[in-house]
This record gives structure tokens, C-alpha cells and sequence, in this order.
């Protein structure tokens, strides 16, 4: 199986690939064996994700998958984007040879890590 000009695109043209200043949150994935191979920063404002950053030091499929999570993250809801898996953001990029959907899957395991450091933040009472 060849890569879907969706992968192509992420991967020729990534999205909101780099640092991001302050980020409310960070997660990593990787393996024991190489160490963080996908870390994904967060920034959440009124419960939704304001903005989304990653690196990865990976391959094309890779890429595609980080670029095409923080794209389709940015202004989702944190339940939202806590929602998605690996197998719906392979249908995203139009499919993934099946020795690459692990890319896939460290996007979102680094995405969930990152919106599991977020802090429930304490109700005001009235008065």
C-alpha cells in the first residue's frame, strides 16, 4: 500500500510543527528502546484546545499523523480531542500501510498524555 496524497500532504506541508511558548500542557510517546519519539504541546483555554504544536523525530507517516492531529485538535473540546483514537485518525489520513499505524497511535497516546497533565479547575462558589 502506497501513502494517500492526505499523508503526502502532511508530510510535504506539516501543520503546526515546532515549539510552542508556555504550553499548558506536553505529552510524550515513544519507546523504551528510543526514548520520546512524538511530544505534543497543548495550550486550553475556556475547556478547548486553543492550539497544538509537536515535533517528532520519526518518519513520513509520522509527521502526516502529528500534523493532521493538531490540525483537526485546534478548537475541539478537551473531551474531544481525549476521544480520538488511532484507528479514527488513520481513517483521516486516508489509511496507513499496517507497519505504520503505531505512528498513529504514539500521536494520540503523546495527545492523551498531554490532556491528562490538565487540571480539573475548581468550581467558584457564589457569594
Amino acid at each position: 500500500m502506497g501513502y494517500s496524497s492526505i499523508v503526502s500532504d502532511h508530510f510535504l506541508n506539516p501543520r503546526n510543527a515546532g515549539e510552542m511558548d508556555h504550553p499548558d500542557a506536553e505529552g510524550r510517546a515513544g519507546t523504551p528502546d528510543a526514548g520520546p519519539f512524538v511530544v505534543i504541546q497543548l495550550r486550553i483555554r475556556d475547556d478547548r484546545v486553543e492550539a497544538a504544536r509537536f515535533r517528532t523525530f520519526g518518519c513520513g507517516p509520522a509527521i502526516a499523523a502529528c500534523s493532521m492531529l493538531t490540525e483537526w485538535a485546534a478548537g475541539r473540546t478537551v473531551a474531544d480531542a481525549n476521544a480520538i483514537s488511532g484507528e479514527e485518525l488513520v481513517e483521516m489520513l486516508g489509511g496507513l500501510p499496517e507497519d505504520k499505524r503505531f505512528c498513529a497511535e504514539m500521536a494520540v497516546q503523546a495527545l492523551k498524555q498531554a490532556l491528562a497533565q490538565l487540571q480539573p479547575r475548581p468550581e467558584r462558589p457564589c457569594g
